[in-house]
């Protein structure tokens, strides 16, 4: 499964476009076996665009940006192996000039995040219910681990599952077992057909169609609920397939209730505002003591803490929330009961007075979670976030 990085064979030679380069990621390697050697800790850094979410981290930088360009894609396999310092908009600026693309839309909250960073965090965006999130398209993984030593999971093809899970348990895992140096992921052609519906419906009636639609043979791919700046609540609808489907759905929808077909330019360009965080909602908040709450429950939770603003998508499952830190103990107790949990994404202006991140793990999952760091990096190297 390991093996020194000067034993490890050269990639194949890469194809017009691709960043010509070894294989090695030596620099990255070198600089974890001095950390390990001298116990001291170190901070895995990107393009620092998702810095944000979580409280800084100790130790010296180390900089994934030095292992970085794409290193195969086949385009006719739906396949892409880069690695994981090459900045997302490059990867997906070679993905649209053969018609694909990530299904799951990693969220870009900012310029230079890296496709690693992508995976590592795990977050995916508006069409994450419908396609799926970011482990779901990891089909393989090296990793430096606390030890120095270099990893490889998975490989290139579906049918390759020999340490599949631990490929996709990456994803999400924040860099907590270690540095990803390459991933090779899973893509998709994107869609031939693509229309948003618009309907003016309170909160509770939109989750009520949410619910209804997603059990019929709909081509629904994403969704979003929230009240806008006049005051009226909206629910937006994406839908992707092929045309006749995507049409057939349009007829149907706009006949069973009022709503309105959006021109796709702009609805498209608002579809990546939401996805990267850039609609008014998220960049204006209430106030200086607000921050932003991510509730996850089940599609199917009632409306839960009406009092503050919200705008939902996953088809209910994603509640993106803005409140005071001092309702924390209120909002992760409502997440709760709803069977889901809580998140400060973005922590107020002034500061989140010490309160946690994240919802506690429960035990069985903290178990977890620590063998799988004494298993990776036994020495503590990597200065990881809590979060789950």
């Amino acid at each position: 499964m390991s093996a020194p990085h000067d034993a490890l064979a050269p990639a194949a030679a890469p194809g017009q476009g691709f960043v010509p380069a070894s294989d090695h990621p030596s620099a990255l390697i070198d600089q974890v076996r001095a950390a390990v050697a001298a116990r001291a800790p170190l901070r895995i850094a990107g393009g620092g665009s998702k810095a944000f979410v979580h409280a800084p981290a100790a130790g010296a930088a180390l900089d994934v940006r030095v292992h970085s360009g794409i290193l195969s894609h086949e385009p006719s396999e739906l396949v892409v192996t880069v690695r994981a310092g090459t900045p997302l908009a490059e990867l997906e600026a070679a993905l649209a000039e053969h018609g694909q693309c990530l299904p799951f839309e990693p969220p870009r909250f900012g310029a230079g995040g890296t496709v690693g960073g992508a995976v590592a965090s795990g977050l995916a965006g508006p069409a994450r219910a419908s396609v799926g999130g970011a482990r779901d398209y990891v089909l393989g993984a090296r990793l430096i681990n606390g030890r120095g030593e270099l990893l490889t999971f998975g490989g290139q093809v579906m049918k390759n599952v020999a340490g599949y899970d631990v490929s996709r348990a990456l994803a999400g895992s924040w860099g907590a077992l270690g540095v990803i140096t390459e991933l090779s992921l899973k893509v998709l052609p994107v869609a031939p057909a693509e229309a948003t519906l618009t309907f003016g419906v309170d909160q509770s009636n939109a989750l009520e169609r949410l619910h209804r639609w997603g059990g019929q043979p709909l081509p629904l791919n994403a969704s979003r609920w929230q009240r806008e700046a006049d005051g009226g609540d909206r629910l937006f609808l994406r839908l992707r397939g092929a045309a006749a489907a995507v049409e057939a759905a349009c007829e149907r929808l706009l006949a069973e209730a009022p709503g309105q077909r959006l021109d796709n330019p702009p609805a498209g360009a608002d579809w990546t505002a939401c996805r990267d965080q850039r609609l008014p909602f998220f960049t204006n908040a209430p106030s200086a003591d607000h921050g932003l709450w991510r509730i996850s429950v089940p599609q199917t939770a009632a409306p839960l803490l009406a009092a503050w603003p919200q705008l939902i998508e996953w088809q209910g499952a994603q509640r993106w929330l803005w409140a005071p830190v001092a309702a924390a103990d209120e909002i992760r107790a409502a997440a709760r009961a709803a069977g889901g949990h809580a998140q400060l994404f973005r922590a107020p202006a002034s500061g989140d007075g010490g309160v946690a991140r994240a919802d506690t793990p429960s035990p069985a999952l903290q178990a977890v979670m620590r063998r799988l760091r004494e298993a990776f990096d036994p020495h503590g190297i990597f200065q990881a976030p809590t979060l789950i």
